[in-house]
């Protein structure tokens, strides 16, 4: 069998480990209503999947005229964490297929997500993950800035030992993409369709080598990977 063509995989967390973004937009959509910022879920879910919330403040304030405070935000993850302890599944096949390449790839993988630390560890807990990731979750708001930013995929891979370049990045939004590219990994845009993922072209179009549609697919598809992958990646 021929040796595992990366030396790390980094993980998003959230719509490529869990089934969150739904749950998420709902109640940051109720508390915006609150302020008066009517929106449905699926336009909130456009508007701010891929992004951290704290970074949309300046769009928050020119629609409600509230400004975003550090208790607001405090509020905002009380509420989300609640829910998200009450609905939160993984998504299909993920933690299979994260067990599975964590074998192929001698433990050396990561959560990296632009999501603060405790909602990361409170999901990976909840889908029966936090193990297989141990010490090796990364989060955006501990970095200088979050996705589309690199920094927190490049602290992962600092973290590990391992260069960027030798690294495979599972994203599933076009925010998160581009930081992976600008990381300089090989990145694989998982996109089963429906809302809180990026579409296939979305992805395409932030320079991913390719898209799958179902995490039970992976391991199979990064451990026949080309050994020179770094030429099938597109070119910007």
């Amino acid at each position: 069998m021929p040796p595992f063509p990366f030396d790390a995989v980094l993980f998003d967390c959230d719509g490529v480990l869990v089934d969150s973004e739904a749950i998420t937009c709902q109640v940051l959509a109720d508390m915006l209503g609150e302020m008066g910022w009517h929106l449905s879920l699926e336009e909130t879910m456009q508007i701010f999947v891929g992004k951290a919330v704290r970074d949309e403040a300046a769009q928050i304030l020119f629609r409600t005229g509230v400004a975003i405070t550090d208790r607001w935000l405090g509020d905002f993850r009380e509420r989300r964490n609640a829910a998200l302890e009450r609905d939160l599944v993984a998504i299909p096949d993920a933690p299979e297929a994260v067990r599975a390449i964590a074998t192929m790839v001698n433990g050396r993988i990561a959560v990296a997500s632009g999501a603060d630390r405790h909602k990361v560890q409170l999901q990976l807990r909840k889908v029966g993950l936090h193990d297989a990731f141990a010490n090796k979750m990364f989060s955006g708001h501990e970095t200088p800035r979050s996705k589309p930013w690199p920094d927190v995929y490049l602290a992962a891979a600092k973290a590990l030992g391992v260069d960027p370049a030798r690294c495979a990045i599972i994203e599933d939004t076009a925010t998160g993409a581009r930081a992976g590219v600008a990381a300089g990994a090989t990145v694989f845009g998982y996109s089963p369709g429906g809302p809180g993922h990026s579409s296939t072209q979305a992805l395409l179009d932030e320079g991913v080598a390719t898209v799958f549609q179902s995490m039970g697919a992976l391991p199979a598809l990064l451990s026949h990977w080309p050994a020179d992958h770094r030429s099938l990646i597109p070119e910007r």
